[in-house]
């Protein structure tokens, strides 16, 4: 109801009624939002749109989902507020008609090696209980199933008061069976280091042998070992005694004194072990999975097979199937078997594993197993699989936060999606979904569109009403909700090949391709077909290939584009010849810091049980520079001015005159290549939309040397304006004579395509074959798989 509807002839009555069927956000201004107000019906469906940096996720998970979870934090105990992550109100003036936020994001879910589908699920946990009751032979509690839970047996003495006996010491002997495999520890993997890739032994400990990131000559890594007082540092490694080689390599942790600091001193391989072998290598950073994958080789335990489960917890079946069997599964066969299961006394347990793992099936991830790794899902998979423990619940009046849902996910796959928004929404519960896609769009029931552009050209809403009203509104988004991209009239001619044969990765089965080479070459399919197996798991070695792949951007608010992209090293090296200092000075993370907020530009109060604040330096005035630094200049600008510069203006201003910077220039060209040239340089990282990261990772890959260019969905999160950029982006870098293979889902991406490499015919043990090698015009006009059929619908053919 307007605004005009509510004034004058309303009683209060008649208003607090109406106040209750909205949620009300007046004047927000978190990041780029300029006092945005909005009115937003419960218990519908909005879409929020806008293009990437528009402010829609400002709005939706900066404004209202936070105080929302901010408002749940205050109901509960101060001595339990003290254990929650304090969380700062938004900038907003007014937010009412709140209900409870459940957030359903695309934040990759934990990197944790032990962490795997079934475990983030409750599906495990239900499985260990099903077999420790079921199983046959019995072998004891859940725990005795799980591959987390290690056997555990212990004796002591326990002091026992008899009352008038004397009181007497018993022995005592504790035991627990737990699943975990003995040998990989519950990791399924067992790992060799190669030792000539830790370090150059003809050196000494004094000429920084090692190659090993963070094993620096000056660090205190490198120190505690050169002072540790066990080795000759101007001894040559090869030439160490046996002792001493095992003090170097293996020695138990032991307690060592340097510059009078108390230190531990291990030998290099269980550091290693512990520093990076315990993370999951997905989630490293790029120079650091470089050298795991340089130094160490990953092999399949051969004691569980990979299973990481002991063989007491492989011996118990079910009609013949053990659980290592049944976690092996792809979800869909697993659920069948479940169905097959008819036991009385469990029969509410099986109930509920049933509906979990349908519900997988539903939301088009039954392809999975229950024993992949978590770390190892797509943002899209990760999502879906958070919306798995909400299908299925009884709560109403709930407000759904969904960050993009359609992900990664094929158009034949958006319909699914579509529908369990509207169940979500016809339960009775709100749902707000910030979406780029048309076909999501088209089933709002409520729109809100900000913009006009991206960062400081945004945060304000353009449009709010209905989709019809959104079609013909004169927004950016309104403009191009009809665009469809037209096959192209001739297409380029390969150059070369680059021949896969015999791929098998995950569900491949035995597929023989050939990848046209000096083309851009698209590869698509249903979700779970095989497409990333094909492309990242199965190109050949030393192909310079240049991947950028979905895994997130690492950084902190301290880390933001001209650190990330390096562009801030010519940069500071260029203000210190100018003014002839140290290039460090120029660095807010180092020797030009403000000392009083440590370069952060703000100080963080911890208020104990109540939420933290944030205020502006008073010293630096948020600049996070000292004052003397701010004295030098370069072409008439100090540091902390050409921080805050948009890619656009830096690009301009390191092009030419005073202060001409070319390794400088040529980076921010291809910031702006990619669409960002309205970021600020010194923006930090946290507060990048998922496409403005994305776009940064291909800006900054765009720098590396290599022919063939790989890039997993680089239209996630664009908006539809911002497609038609990309298209020129992909064919620059084609017709710079590079080749380039995208695997995207986007009708869009695929009409513009030279070759289209097509799988499936559906996911998982239903995929893994090629159903169509050609031109996308010739796969319109065969219309054989449904990527045909939607790419026919899409171009109107």
């Amino acid at each position: 109801m307007s605004k005009a509807k509510r004034t004058g002839t309303q009683s209060p009555a008649q208003h607090a009624a109406d106040s209750h069927d909205l949620i009300r956000v007046h004047g927000a201004r978190e990041n780029n939002l300029k006092d945005v107000s909005v009115e937003l019906p419960k218990r519908r469906l909005t879409v929020f749109t806008g293009v990437s940096g528009s402010g829609k996720s400002s709005l939706v998970f900066g404004t209202i989902a936070a105080e929302s979870q901010r408002l749940i934090n205050e109901t509960y105990s101060a001595f339990l507020q003290g254990f929650m992550t304090t969380q700062a109100r938004p900038e907003v003036d007014v937010l009412d008609g709140l209900t409870t936020a459940i957030t359903v994001d695309q934040e990759r879910m934990g990197a944790d090696p032990r962490s795997t589908v079934g475990t983030a699920t409750d599906a495990n946990a239900m499985l260990r209980i099903l077999f420790s009751r079921l199983g046959k032979p019995h072998i004891g509690p859940p725990g005795a199933y799980s591959f987390n839970v290690a056997s555990v047996s212990a004796s002591g003495g326990l002091t026992v008061d008899r009352g008038a006996e004397k009181t007497k010491t018993e022995k005592v002997t504790f035991s627990r069976t737990g699943g975990m495999c003995t040998h990989c520890e519950g990791r399924g993997t067992v790992s060799d280091i190669d030792l000539t890739q830790l370090y150059d032994d003809s050196k000494s400990l004094s000429e920084d042998p090692f190659t090993i990131p963070t094993y620096t000559g000056g660090g205190w890594v490198v120190r505690v070992i050169a002072e540790s007082g066990f080795f000759d540092v101007d001894k040559p490694i090869r030439r160490y005694t046996k002792k001493e080689r095992h003090d170097f390599l293996y020695r138990e942790p032991t307690k060592v004194k340097i510059n009078g600091i108390n230190l531990t001193y291990e030998g290099l391989i269980p550091k290693l072990q512990k520093s990076f072998l315990a993370k999951d290598r997905e989630a490293m950073q790029p120079h650091v999975r470089a050298f795991v994958d340089r130094a160490v080789t990953f092999a399949e335990c051969p004691d569980c097979d990979g299973t990481r489960l002991s063989e007491a917890a492989r011996s118990s079946k079910i009609k013949g199937i053990s659980i290592a069997d049944a976690c092996a599964m792809q979800i869909s066969d697993l659920a069948e078997w479940v169905s097959g299961l008819d036991e009385s006394s469990v029969a509410p347990l099986l109930a509920k594993l049933r509906h979990t793992l349908d519900s997988f099936v539903e939301i088009g991830l039954g392809y999975l197993s229950l024993d992949r790794s978590s770390g190892t899902l797509s943002g899209g998979e990760a999502q879906r699989t958070k919306m798995i423990r909400h299908l299925g619940s009884s709560l109403t009046d709930v407000t759904y936060v969904f960050d993009e849902p359609t992900t990664g996910l094929h158009p034949h796959d958006i319909q699914r999606m579509n529908n369990l928004l509207l169940r979500l929404r016809d339960k009775g519960n709100t749902v707000l979904v910030v979406e780029h896609k048309p076909e999501t769009i088209a089933i709002a029931d409520h729109v809100v569109d900000l913009g006009p552009g991206a960062g400081t050209a945004g945060g304000s809403v353009c449009f709010e009403g209905t989709v019809e009203g959104l079609r013909t509104s004169d927004t950016v988004t309104g403009r191009h909700f009809g665009d469809r991209a037209a096959l192209k009239e001739t297409v380029r001619k390969s150059t070369g090949k680059l021949p896969i044969r015999g791929a098998t990765a995950h569900n491949l089965r035995d597929v023989d391709v050939d990848i046209p080479l000096g083309v851009l070459c698209v590869v698509t399919g249903v979700a779970g077909s095989g497409k990333s197996s094909l492309v990242h798991g199965s190109i050949p070695a030393g192909a310079e290939v240049v991947s950028v792949d979905q895994t997130a951007i690492k950084g902190s608010r301290r880390s933001n584009p001209a650190t990330y992209t390096g562009l801030l090293d010519p940069i500071r090296k260029a203000f210190a010849k100018a003014n002839g200092v140290k290039p460090a000075l120029f660095s807010a993370n180092s020797e030009g810091a403000c000392p009083t907020c440590n370069g952060a530009g703000v100080l963080y109060t911890d208020l104990g049980v109540m939420a933290g604040t944030a205020m502006t330096c008073e010293e630096c005035e948020g600049k996070r520079f000292e004052a003397s630094v701010l004295d030098y200049h370069l072409g008439g600008r100090d540091i902390s001015e050409v921080l805050a510069m948009s890619v656009a203006e830096a690009e301009e201003f390191f092009g030419a005159g005073e202060a001409r910077t070319p390794a400088a220039h040529k980076i921010l060209d291809r910031l702006a290549d990619v669409g960002l040239g309205y970021l600020t340089l010194g923006q930090p990282l946290t507060t990048l939309s998922g496409g403005e990261r994305q776009r940064l990772k291909l800006a900054t890959h765009m720098g590396e040397k290599g022919g063939v260019y790989v890039l997993d969905e680089p239209t996630a999160g664009l908006h539809l304006a911002d497609v038609e950029q990309l298209l020129g982006l992909l064919d620059r870098l084609v017709d710079s004579g590079k080749s380039v293979i995208v695997v995207e889902h986007h009708q869009a991406v695929m009409a513009h395509a030279d070759w289209i490499i097509d799988l499936g015919p559906g996911a998982g043990h239903d995929g893994g074959q090629i159903v169509f090698e050609g031109t996308p015009a010739a796969l319109v006009a065969d219309r054989s798989t449904l990527t045909a059929e939607h790419l026919a619908a899409y171009v109107g053919a």
